[in-house]
């Protein structure tokens, strides 16, 4: 082999020593990446917003991928976890969906059921009644005959929400007599079988149904001479 040759071979020995150098700092540096950013897990993210107090479907999330150390101790990682969840408040489109951003939906009682009527929205407490208050329901209604003094009832007393609905514009009915607002909103409770009957009547037949929020812990008990008001009898 000749002078020639021999660096030849040394210059290829030396070409593959520095690729092998490469590769090896290469190496080094993803596994130093990687144990900077830890490994991967799910979470799920928020395809657009969704409003307040709406019951939460997986159809609502994508799934996605990112360092485990990254993600905050209440990031939701199983999306079996909003099964009969709503929203706490509106979520908004992108946010990674956390486990303080949901809570459990009221559920019915043993002997209740879900009723739902529309009240008008200027009788309602315009944004204050969420799923889970709780609410007296007020009626007034017209005499019973030409000339007798209008009343107002407490038709029922310590009312569940389980659910709001959106607002909803009426059409006019003749049989109304202009005693609706334009708009309302849906709202569901979960009540005895006899609560159910009134408060289906009050929106029926009713005049006005007004909704009064019912303090946490509050005595709302209302005894049965105090459940009718008519002006007149007021002194």
């Amino acid at each position: 082999m000749n002078s020639r040759q021999r660096r030849g071979v040394i210059l290829l020995i030396l070409s593959v020593l520095c690729a092998l150098g490469a590769f090896a700092g290469v190496l080094s540096v993803i596994s130093d990446v990687k144990s900077k950013v830890g490994p991967e897990v799910t979470a799920y993210r928020l395809k657009s917003d969704v409003p307040p107090y709406t019951a939460l479907n997986t159809g609502q999330f994508e799934k996605i991928k990112m360092p485990e150390r990254w993600l905050s101790d209440n990031a939701v990682t199983d999306l079996g976890d909003i099964e009969g969840k709503i929203a706490v408040t509106t979520l908004q489109k992108g946010s990674l969906l956390q486990s303080d951003m949901i809570v459990d939906q009221p559920a019915l009682q043993p002997g209740q059921q879900e009723v739902a009527i529309m009240i008008d929205a200027a009788t309602g407490v315009a944004g204050k009644i969420t799923p889970g208050s709780t609410v007296n329901v007020y009626a007034t209604f017209d005499g019973e005959r030409e000339g007798d003094p209008a009343q107002s009832k407490i038709i029922v007393t310590n009312a569940k929400v389980l659910d709001v609905g959106r607002l909803t514009p009426l059409k006019p009915d003749e049989n109304d007599r202009g005693r609706r607002s334009t708009d309302a909103v849906p709202i569901t409770f979960a009540l005895s079988t006899i609560d159910a009957q009134r408060i289906t009547y009050a929106e029926s037949f009713a005049q006005r149904v007004r909704l009064a929020l019912v303090a946490p812990g509050s005595d709302t008990t209302v005894p049965d001479s105090q459940r009718t008001y008519e002006l007149a009898k007021d002194k």
